[in-house]
């Protein structure tokens, strides 16, 4: 059965592939993207791609962008929009820090609070709230994306039980490590700010951990399951192998000293 779905973050990445796909299915989707040149070209990309795409601009900074988004009665809500800032938490500038949460966690609840009602009062509706494998465990360096995503667990849990007396399913989906360019872009953003020579905790090299990143197209599978699915896991971490790992990380949080 065709969707009416809003998702934010689709001008490239998980995002642009999950739009495309859940377009080419039939559904009715409108795709955020952050900037007037990323509509442009995701406009263009799904007329190639041969699939009608709804796109709009959504800034996550700016209140007019969200109240024209909230503005809209869907029926599958896809918080999917993100930014990764690197940087030991002693030396990351605070505006940076604040501006993470902005985008990742508290421009999307303001989104919630507009368009959630509207689910309410149908009694029925979905949420799904991209957040990482940094929700789970803590990527050292990362610490401040990490926290928006921990923050995210915390908001889509407490939403989870909140809104499932009204028919309401919320769900989350933690990538691991994707070739979308977007880990990239995290691990070289601290080189606006850092000051070798005045930093406290010297920055390491993140080119090993950036080689062999998998195929986005895993993860962008199983955010389509998520999001059309009749009964969704409430949590879909992709690669598999990154379920283990997260796991093994929570034990060891229990164990390890300070």
């Amino acid at each position: 059965m065709s969707q009416k779905i809003l998702i934010t973050g689709a001008s490239s990445g998980f995002g642009q592939g999950v739009a495309l796909e859940l377009a080419r299915r039939g559904n009715d989707v409108i795709a955020a993207a952050e900037t007037w040149p990323q509509v442009r070209s995701l406009r263009a990309n799904a007329k190639d791609a041969g699939v009608d795409l709804e796109v709009i601009k959504l800034n996550l900074l700016d209140e007019i962008d969200i109240t024209h988004a909230g503005s809209f009665d869907v029926d599958v809500l896809v918080l999917n929009a993100g930014v990764m800032e690197g940087g030991a938490m002693v030396d990351i500038p605070l505006q940076r820090v604040r501006e993470s949460f902005d985008i990742n966690l508290f421009g999307h609840l303001e989104l919630v609070q507009a368009i959630a009602p509207k689910m309410i009062a149908r009694q029925s509706g979905r949420i799904v709230w991209t957040s990482s494998m940094g929700g789970i465990l803590v990527v050292p360096f990362l610490g401040a994306y990490c926290a928006t995503k921990h923050a995210i667990e915390a908001v889509a849990g407490s939403m989870k039980a909140e809104l499932e007396q009204f028919g309401i399913k919320v769900a989350t989906i933690n990538p691991g490590v994707f070739g979308t360019g977007f880990n990239d872009t995290g691990a070289e953003s601290y080189v606006q700010w850092h000051d070798a020579e005045t930093a406290h905790v010297p920055m390491p090299d993140f080119g090993p951990s950036l080689a062999d990143q998998a195929d986005p197209q895993e993860m962008v599978d199983a955010m389509v399951e998520t999001i059309v699915s009749d009964n969704p896991d409430y949590r879909t971490m992709r690669p598999l192998e990154t379920i283990e790992a997260a796991k093994q990380w929570q034990e060891t949080e229990w164990t390890q000293k300070a």
